[in-house]
């Protein structure tokens, strides 16, 4: 399922813990990261930045799975343009955490269940 985000679209996903929202017609900041208290607007680059490396970073989680023994926690990171991301747990399991470095600054962190909603639902955002 797919949720696509043609000019002049918005949408917003949520769950319990987490929130993720996309509005194409914003002029500046047209995506939004939120826990369960906070919330940070992103530019389309940082979105797209954003979506990029929480894939990239649930993959290697699940990749890694095979090589550790049952009760084996890890953590891995990923960054690019002024993002990092970091997920630390277990394969199926873990929490979430980014650091945005550029223009305004801010960090954000989602516990182990509403960390795998948010990673779910990212694999499912298609912008176009």
């Amino acid at each position: 399922m797919d949720c696509p985000a043609a000019a002049g679209q918005r949408f917003t996903k949520e769950g319990e813990g987490w929130r993720l929202g996309w509005d194409a017609a914003a002029p500046c900041y047209k995506g939004l990261l939120a826990g369960a208290s906070w919330a940070v607007e992103l530019t389309e680059a940082e979105f797209h930045t954003f979506r990029r490396l929480a894939i990239e970073i649930s993959q290697a989680m699940a990749a890694i799975a095979s090589e550790l023994m049952e009760a084996e926690r890890l953590s891995c990171e990923a960054e690019a343009d002024g993002l990092w991301l970091e997920a630390e747990g277990f394969p199926d399991a873990y929490k979430l955490r980014f650091i945005l470095a550029s223009g305004r600054r801010c960090e954000g962190e989602w516990e182990v269940g509403a960390a795998q909603q948010l990673i779910q639902a990212i694999h499912h955002v298609t912008l176009f």
